[in-house]
This record gives C-alpha cells, structure tokens and sequence, in this order.
C-alpha cells in the first residue's frame, strides 16, 4: 500500500506514567483568547463546539489566497469555529457541511470575511517566493503571533484600507535555500511551540492540476497490461515528431495503471533530432539534470545504473529543445512495468510552479505548531527531522504526510516510530478546526452471528487507507456512499482518532453502517506505525494507553503495517505479545501486499496476512490460485486487501458473485471467531 496508497507510524515509552506519558500535558500558554481543550491524555485537541459558519468557497482561489485563508480560519477558529473553506470537491463541495447540522452563509466574496475578522488578526507575515519553504516557516510564526500568511502581492492589499495590517515579519531574502529555513526555524521558534503535535506538509503542493493538463499531451505509448516483473524491459522507439513546431517538446512518463502503486520505471533515454544526438543520460546522473523539467514526486534508484519511477498518479516530465527547422525528431527508450508516455509541445505546469495551499494548516496555526518538510532520505534533513523526534514526549503525533511519497513514507513512518512518534495522514484534510468542534456519540457495534463452520474458503475483504484522515473524509465517503454496499461483507479501515479529530464523520459512518459494514483500527491501531520499529520495552505502554480509542470507537480488530528498512517483516515474539495483552483483540491482520495466510502466535492470536488487490481480475485470480491448492477438507481462510483507490464495494459484490458456493464472504469479527472455533482456541481472548 502506498500514498495514493497509504500508510502511516508510531511508538511511546514504557518507563512513563499514565500522567505522564502519550498525550501528555505541556508547558505552552494558550493562544490568546483560545478555547482549544487537550486533556492529558487526549490524543488531538477538542475546539469549542461550532455553531454557525462563514463558508467561502476557495477551491479556484489563487494560492496566496488560499493560505492567507487558511491561515486566517486558525487564528479566528481558535477562539470558535467560525470559518468554513470549500476547497476540495471529491465527495461534493457541501458534503460534510451539510453534515454539520448548522446554519451557514457562503460568502459569494471571500474578501468579506477577511474584513469581518480582521480586528482578530495582529498583521502579516510575508513569505518569500524564492523559497517555497519559507511558506512554512510563516505558516509557523503566524501561529504563534495570531497573524495571516501572505504573498508580496497580497501584503500590499493587506496593509491598505480597510484592513490597514502592519508586517510583522518580511521573509523576502531571509534564507539563503531550505535548509537555512529549517534550521532558524528550530533555532528561533521551536521552543515557543506546541510540542503536543509536529506538522509536516510540503510548502508548495498541486492538490488539483489545471483542468486542461491532460490535454497538453498525447500519448505515444502505454502498456495495456499490468506488468509488475519487469518482463517487459526493453528499448522503445518513439515517434516524437508530431509534436515540432515550437521551440520545446515536454515528454512526461507517468502510471498506466495508478491505482495499484507499481508504476513506470525508466533506465535511459536518448533523444535525436534529424538522427543527431542533441540528449542522453541515465536517471540520477548529471547529464540528467538539465533536461529534468518536472521530477513531481518520482524517486530515482542509486548509482548510475538505476532508474527514475513514477506511481500512484504521479509522473515525472523532460523538456527538449530541438533545433529549429527539425523535421524528425525520435525518442530511445528503455523502459518496463506499467508506462504510460506522452509528449507534448506546450509548456505544462511543473511542480516547481505549483503554488501553495492550505489544508491542515489552520490547524497548525490553531494549535501554534511547527510546520516542516525534510526528506529522512537526505542526510543533513534527515538529522534535523530526528532532531526535532527527539525533542517530543513519546506519543506525539504528527500530522501530514513526507517527501518523496512511497520511498518517503517507508522512511518516514520508520523514523517516526523509532522515536515514539505516529502519524496521521492529514496533509489534505480540510477544516479540522471545525470538525474537531463536534462530539462522538456513543458507538453501537452491531453484533454478527458466526455463521456455523464448515469445510469452506471463508473470504474476507478489507479497504485499506484508514489511517488517512483525508482518507476518512474524502475517498472513504464515496466508497461509503457506494449503492452496492451493504450487499456484500467488507471491513473499512478507519482512524479511531476521528474520535477526536472529526467526531462527526465517525458518527456518520457509525450510523449509516449495514449489518455487513464492520469499521476496524486502520494501521496500526490508534495511528499509523511499524511495531518492530521501535524499542519492546516502550511499545506495550502506548498500545496499554492508546486502547481506550479503540473501545469508544468500537474498532477493536487491528490492521497492522509492519516495516522495517522498507521490507515487511513478521511481529516480534514481543510485540505480538503485547497486542494481545494490550488489545484484547480477538486476532489481526497483517498486510504483506503479495501473501496470504494464517498463523496462531503463542498459541492464542490468529494473525492472518493480508494479500493486497487492486482490480476484481487480481481478486479472481487470487481465490482461484487459493482453490487450487486447497484440499477441501478442512476449512481455509483468504484475507484480501482492498485498494481504496481502484476498487469499490460494487466491484466486491461483482467478484463475489463470480465464485461458487464453496466460497463464502464473512466480516472480520466472524472470520476470527471461525478461526478460533477452527483452531480449537476460546471464543474470546
């Protein structure tokens, strides 16, 4: 599983008390004026309840304009929910609004709501352009000074009538690249921030690509099938000509299949301009660089016979300039897995001119946290990012996501965890200052009979992702929302965290849930974390602590990810053991994306290994191969890992309805309790 595909870390101290340990109390003073809550052992902070809403719709916003909103929503949704922002649209603009149950008033004008709140803001804090980095350094310092991020351009406006805000700080020439940023940061503003929470979010990210994007290219050549071994490799000749008649030609590799995270991989490429050589290179190598117009989040492998990948909708893009009055020009290259190449003769936004974005952080401004982005894959962040784990009390969450996606997020979550710290995806989450003004209600697991055991293959399926929040609001609706469920049984991944985070999705997807829906502990429990990635003395006081959000949720039945230097790896013998004693749960799964199985550790825990699919073929194919080897005599149990991405509960109940009666589908707590009843083992832990 990976980022459009995700996974996520966490990790907490043994020796510390109750009263001292995950979710401690901190030092900090309160914001002025703020309502914010956070018990001691509270995993998020609670806002004062909302009651009624100014809701601008930003979602075709400039980014400037998006971050000084975002900002602005911290700083005023502090004291009390007040400010809504429209800025996505996946599951509909009004969704979850709607769901709030208050009243609002859209404001056809955002500016409006900037003068109506503006005697709450104390002034500007202007980052610098250059270096998109500094966007965090002033999403940190308006947090801590109750001020709105803005661009040069709209600092002018700003500090004229009517709004008449002074600068408080100028970032413009400050910091010399990013690393200069980060690093006064820590030196001149960590110690006067929240140490409850960390928040990593990239400065500058395209969460929506322009509309025409796509047709700026045409595609030149793609596989058709969902190639993962490299039996494909081998060197392509492309036609490039169609696309002379300006001055450059922009050639973009990307995934034919994104939705199950293999990707598009790419040794070396040779362009010839009327069958002279005018470019060559080796991914990773210098000859690269000055015709690498867009690396997006593609990774590169080491040395000079690696290659650069893209995956989960991600590409990468080269720009040529051929000479002028060239009649052919032809692309070599060696490629394999699952491409998609296009090409194209009009310059298309790049990563490099992606603007900011708001998101999470008027959370980090609401709680005055410091707001990040160092890749644990480069040396000199990577001590910096380490640095800033050890500073926070085991338990500590941090919220957002890593650079360089998957290679990032193995990294990431291992580092993190290491270091008792676990993570919630949340970098696209919107409005949280508002949703953490509603209360949970009381879950109300609705109990499933076991049906009687017999000599079948019990099936049982599982979405991934839960513990993504942006998960939780944007996909997971759909899927929710999806006619077909209910018709088949399937286990959702969420966040126990909602608890706090957004209690009123929670209570939506409690409430509306089938007798066919079972919600479970998204990876790894209450957080996202690798178990074997940090101390056995430290893991069974977080699990011990962290429980009570698996009761109040009801999502007892952990989906466990356990990775270390990237490879899946087994539980411990000691972490294991703390699962059991400290969840209580009556078995887990474990995701190993290509196998599946069941093992009864110690004796007591069935732990079955999920097998990730992403289309129904790859479901198919798996039962069939499962069949094939099973001997019908005694019962056999398959766990299948459903891509959130690609897969929905229509396509479930299309696969389910392929097979024969030897196959039935159960929910998670009715496929443990027959492997239980299987292994002659008690019917509860």
């Amino acid at each position: 599983m990976f980022r459009k595909l995700t996974v996520i870390g966490l990790a907490i101290a043994c020796t510390l008390s109750m009263s001292s340990g995950a979710f401690a109390e901190e030092s900090k003073e309160k914001p002025r004026g703020s309502t914010i809550s956070w018990p001691e052992k509270q995993a998020l902070p609670s806002f004062s309840k909302v009651k009624q809403l100014d809701v601008a719709d930003v979602y075709n916003a400039p980014g400037d304009i998006k971050l000084l909103m975002a900002t602005l929503q911290g700083i005023v949704n502090r004291v009390e929910p007040r400010i809504y922002l429209l800025e996505n649209k996946e599951e509909g603009k009004f969704t979850w609004l709607n769901d709030l149950n208050v009243p609002y008033k859209v404001r056809d004008d955002y500016w409006q709501i900037v003068r109506t709140y503006k005697n709450e803001i104390s002034g500007i804090i202007i980052y610098d352009p250059k270096i998109p980095d500094s966007v965090n350094v002033a999403t940190t310092l308006a947090g801590l000074k109750g001020a709105v991020v803005a661009s040069p351009e709209l600092a002018e406006k700003l500090q004229a009538a009517p709004y008449d805000l002074k600068v408080l700080n100028d970032l413009q020439g400050k910091f010399k690249d990013r690393m200069d940023a980060y690093n006064w940061q820590y030196e001149n503003l960590w110690s006067t921030t929240t140490h409850r929470m960390l928040v990593g979010l990239s400065p500058y990210t395209s969460v929506r690509l322009p509309d025409n994007q796509e047709d700026l290219f045409k595609v030149v050549a793609e596989e058709k099938t969902q190639e993962r071994d490299a039996k494909n490799r081998q060197v392509y000749d492309l036609d490039l000509s169609a696309s002379l008649g300006k001055s450059d030609v922009y050639l973009r590799f990307a995934d034919a299949f994104p939705q199950d995270g293999w990707g598009t991989a790419v040794h070396e490429v040779t362009i010839k301009a009327d069958g002279k050589t005018i470019a060559q290179f080796i991914p990773g190598t210098p000859e690269e660089e000055p015709f690498l117009y867009d690396r997006q989040s593609s990774q590169v492998s080491e040395g000079s016979g690696g290659h650069r990948f893209a995956d989960n909708n991600r590409y990468f893009i080269y720009k040529f300039t051929p000479p002028a009055n060239t009649s052919k020009l032809t692309a070599s290259v060696e490629m394999w897995n699952q491409y998609k190449v296009s090409v194209g003769n009009v310059q298309p936004v790049s990563s490099e001119q992606m603007e900011p974005y708001g998101y999470l952080r008027d959370y980090a401004v609401a709680n005055q946290a410091m707001v990040f982005w160092l890749d644990s894959n480069v040396p000199e962040q990577k001590a910096l990012f380490e640095k800033i784990l050890s500073d926070v009390k085991p338990g500590t969450p941090y919220l957002g996501w890593f650079n360089n996606d998957v290679e990032g997020e193995f990294s990431g979550v291992e580092i993190t965890s290491n270091h008792g710290v676990y993570v919630l995806a949340a970098d696209w989450f919107s409005n949280l200052t508002v949703f953490s003004g509603t209360k949970a209600n009381k879950a109300k697991a609705k109990a499933a009979d076991t049906p009687k055991l017999e000599n079948k293959i019990y099936v049982t399926y599982t979405f991934s992702e839960g513990d993504n929040f942006q998960y939780n609001q944007h996909r997971m609706r759909i899927l929710w929302d999806d006619p077909n469920r209910g018709k088949v049984p399937l286990n959702w991944t969420s966040s126990p965290l909602l608890y706090d985070g957004a209690p009123v999705m929670l209570n939506y997807f409690n409430e509306t849930a089938t007798d066919n829906d079972l919600i479970i502990a998204g990876p790894s429990g209450a957080g996202y974390f690798y178990p074997n990635a940090w101390p056995t003395d430290s893991f069974s006081a977080f699990l011990k602590q962290s429980y009570s959000y698996l009761e109040k949720t009801g999502m007892t039945i952990p989906y466990v990810l356990n990775r270390v230097n990237g490879e899946n790896v087994p539980l411990s013998d000691a972490h294991a053991a703390a699962y059991m004693k400290e969840y209580k749960a009556s078995g887990l799964f474990l995701s190993w994306e290509d196998r599946h199985g069941v093992e009864i550790i110690d004796g007591k825990l069935p732990v079955s290994t999920i097998q990730g699919m992403s289309t129904v073929e790859d479901g198919k194919r798996i039962l069939a191969d499962a069949k094939a080897k099973w001997d019908g005599k005694s019962p056999l149990f398959v766990s299948l890992g459903l891509l959130a991405w690609s897969l929905t509960p229509s396509d479930i109940a299309e696969l389910q309805a392929s097979l024969g009666s030897e196959y039935e589908a159960v929910r998670a707590d009715q496929y443990f309790a027959l492997i239980r009843e299987a292994n002659g083992l008690p019917a509860k832990p």
